[in-house]
C-alpha cells in the first residue's frame, strides 16, 4: 500500500493545511450541521469545528491500513487490494470535499449541502458497488452476516448482487442533487433499502445452500 498511503498521508496532511489557513478568516463560530432544506441549523466555534474530520482522517488512514494486515483472511483481501485502496482513497476525497465544502460556507461562499452531498455520496457508493463485486470473503470489508461468513459460494452470490445494487444506489443518489429539501430522501432510502434486502438476500441463499446439503444442518 506504498503509493496509496502517500496519497492517504497528501490528503490527511491537505486536511490540516487548508483548516489551518482558514482559520484565520472564518468567524468565531461557523456552521458545523445543515437541515434537510440545505440550511445551516447547528453551530459551533471554528477551532472545534475544524478539527474533527482532519482527526476522523488521521484514525480512518489508521484503520484501513490495518484492517489487510489483523484479518485472519488477510489472503483473500489480497485478491482485491487494489479495489480496497481505491475506496480508501476515493473516500477520502470525500471527506476533504465536505470540510473544504464548510469552510466555503463559512467564508462565504454558500453552496448548497443539498447539490454537493448527493453527488458524494452517489459516487461513493458506486465504487461500494465496484468493490462488494470483487471482494471475496472475510472479516471487515463488505455483506459480513453469519451466512457469508459461512460459506463462500454465499459470499460470492451476495456480494455479485450488492454490487448491482450499489451502483444502483449510486445513480439514485445523483439524482437527489435536482429535488432539493428531499436531496437526503435518495441518498438514505436506496442505501438502507440494498442494505436489508442484501443482508436477507444471504439468509436465503445459506438455506438454499443448506437444502442441498442435509449434513451441515447437524
Amino acid at each position: 500500500m506504498n503509493k496509496s498511503a502517500a496519497i492517504i498521508s497528501v490528503i490527511i496532511a491537505l486536511s490540516f493545511a487548508i483548516s489551518a489557513m482558514a482559520y484565520g478568516i472564518l468567524p468565531d463560530r461557523i456552521a458545523s450541521h445543515w437541515n434537510a432544506a440545505g440550511e445551516a441549523d447547528g453551530y459551533m466555534p471554528k477551532f472545534w469545528g475544524l478539527l474533527p474530520i482532519p482527526l476522523m482522517l488521521m484514525v480512518f488512514g489508521l484503520l484501513f491500513a490495518a484492517i489487510p494486515r489483523i484479518d485472519p483472511l488477510r489472503a483473500n483481501i489480497e485478491k482485491f487490494i487494489g479495489y480496497y485502496e481505491g475506496f480508501i482513497m476515493i473516500f477520502f476525497i470525500f471527506m476533504l470535499a465536505v470540510q473544504v465544502h464548510i469552510i466555503l460556507w463559512n467564508s462565504g461562499t454558500r453552496i448548497s449541502p443539498n447539490l454537493t452531498f448527493p453527488l458524494g455520496m452517489g459516487a461513493l457508493f458506486y465504487y461500494i458497488g465496484i468493490l462488494c463485486s470483487k471482494a471475496k470473503r472475510n472479516w471487515f470489508i463488505g455483506i459480513r452476516t453469519p451466512w457469508t461468513l459461512s460459506s463462500d459460494r454465499v459470499w460470492d452470490r451476495t456480494h455479485q448482487l450488492a454490487g448491482k445494487l450499489y451502483k444502483i444506489a449510486g445513480i439514485i443518489s445523483l439524482f437527489g442533487a435536482f429535488f432539493g429539501v428531499y436531496a437526503f430522501l435518495f441518498i438514505l432510502v436506496p442505501v438502507i433499502a440494498v442494505s436489508i434486502y442484501t443482508v436477507v438476500y444471504s439468509y436465503v441463499e445459506y438455506k438454499r445452500e443448506n437444502k442441498g446439503h442435509p449434513s451441515r444442518r447437524s
